[in-house]
Parts: structure tokens; C-alpha cells; sequence
């Protein structure tokens, strides 16, 4: 599908651009807030919030165990979309950095390297009592072990959770006041402050441009969009500012 982008950044423009659920969905990940999402299936309140951990935290180790193995049995792959942001990062004169509200590592898989996971990682585990961050690809329960502090009953997923504050926002902000092309890839719009990015973006200059399926909840607030699947829409937004340098 071709696409030209209505403005064309110039040669050494910093772009920022935040990526959401729908850009994984095509290599095979459920999203969250689709009708048949995994919160149409699961209450958010009961497995991914602090209070919910405190309260039966075998409900949500259990609830977590079974994402990491699904995802472990699908065999995902990044899609066409991360290996076009990749191949972005790569050419591009400028400074490029992604910024995800995923909690998957498409991303890294297909290349990229300048990403901040503001959402955490599915692939990773974190100990409530001394904030140790470790690797993670199995099972955890309320006896596994810490192996910074050597205590059990802390270790969580290294993720967000509702009502907790998202990683990264000062870099975040940083790049946001500090960048000239704003993109916005397969979000919805709903979720804050990722969803306020666009605007952070528009107070200091930048141009900005929505990626999406269909128009997001902040649709109105972008210069220009571009609708499609994300395998398609994002190669051709590529290869329109790649061809322009």
C-alpha cells in the first residue's frame, strides 16, 4: 500500500515513536482491549494490580505463568511492521527511539536497539523487597526465590500494573520535548499518559502522524493518519521517509 507522509522530516530529524498492542497483534499476540481481548476474558482488577498481588498473589502468578507459556507455544516472530521500524532505526541520518507500551520483545528481536519498554517486560521478574530485575521465561509462585535478596513471597512480573507508575517518563518526556517527527503506531488512545504523548509532542513543534488500524481515541489531535494493517502501513511509512533522504 503506498503512503506519503504529508511532511517529510529533515535529514538529521529525531523521531519518536510509540508503539501499541496493534503492532504485535499480527505476529500472533493477544491484545488487552479488543472485544475479544484478554480483559474481555479476565478482570484486570483481579491479576494486575498491586492490591490484587497482596491479596491472592497465586491468582495472578497463575494468570502470568499461563501468558508466558502461551507465548512460549506460539513461537512468535516479529512481524513485517518491527522489521520496518528496525530497518528505520538503522538508515535513518537522525536519532530514532521506540517507545512501547508492550510488554513483549518483537522489537528487540527484529533489530532494534534505541527502545524504552514503558510497560515492562513479560521476559523479566522483579523482587517487591529489594527491586532485583532478573531474566524470566518460567513459572514463579510465593516460593520462589529472590536471588538478590534470597527471600521468597517478592518476586512479580516486571510489569505495570494498573495504578502503578509507568517506567522511563523523564527519558520519555525528554525525547518528546526534544524531537521533530511524532509516531504513533497501533494504540488506542485510551491508555494514559502514553496517550498524551501526541500532545507533549504538538506543545513543542513536532509534526505527528497516527499509524492505526482504525482511528484512535486521540485521532483528532494528530497532523495526519494513515489506516491499514500494521505489516503494511508501517513498511510503506518507512520506506516514504527513507526514500526521502
Amino acid at each position: 500500500m503506498p503512503i506519503t507522509p504529508h511532511v517529510l522530516p529533515h535529514r538529521d530529524a529525531h523521531i519518536v515513536i510509540l508503539t501499541g498492542a496493534g503492532i504485535s497483534k499480527e505476529s500472533g499476540l493477544d491484545t488487552f482491549r479488543d472485544a475479544d481481548g484478554i480483559w474481555s476474558k479476565v478482570r484486570w482488577q483481579d491479576v494486575a494490580t498491586p492490591e490484587a498481588f497482596a491479596k491472592d498473589p497465586e491468582k495472578v502468578h497463575a494468570f502470568y505463568n499461563m501468558r508466558r507459556a502461551r507465548n512460549r507455544s506460539l513461537d512468535l516472530q516479529p512481524n513485517a511492521a518491527h522489521l520496518a521500524l528496525a530497518r528505520l532505526e538503522a538508515e535513518w541520518p537522525g536519532q530514532v527511539l521506540i517507545v512501547t507500551q508492550n510488554v513483549d520483545t518483537l522489537h528487540e528481536r527484529a533489530g532494534t536497539k534505541n527502545l524504552l519498554h514503558m510497560h515492562g517486560l513479560h521476559a523479566q521478574a522483579r523482587c517487591n523487597h529489594c527491586r532485583h530485575v532478573v531474566e524470566w521465561s518460567g513459572d514463579m509462585s510465593v516460593h520462589t526465590v529472590c536471588e538478590g535478596c534470597t527471600q521468597p513471597g517478592g518476586m512479580r512480573p516486571n510489569v505495570v500494573w494498573f495504578g502503578e507508575m509507568p517506567m522511563y517518563l523523564d527519558e520519555i518526556s525528554a525525547a518528546l520535548t526534544d524531537c521533530d517527527l511524532f509516531i504513533s503506531i497501533g494504540t488506542s488512545g485510551n491508555v494514559y499518559p502514553a496517550a498524551g504523548f501526541v500532545q507533549v509532542a504538538l506543545k513543542n513543534g513536532s509534526h505527528t502522524s497516527e499509524i492505526n488500524l482504525e482511528p484512535s481515541a486521540g485521532a483528532s489531535l494528530f497532523a495526519e493518519a494513515h489506516y491499514g494493517p500494521a505489516t503494511a502501513a508501517v513498511p510503506a511509512y518507512v520506506d516514504a521517509l527513507l526514500k526521502s533522504v
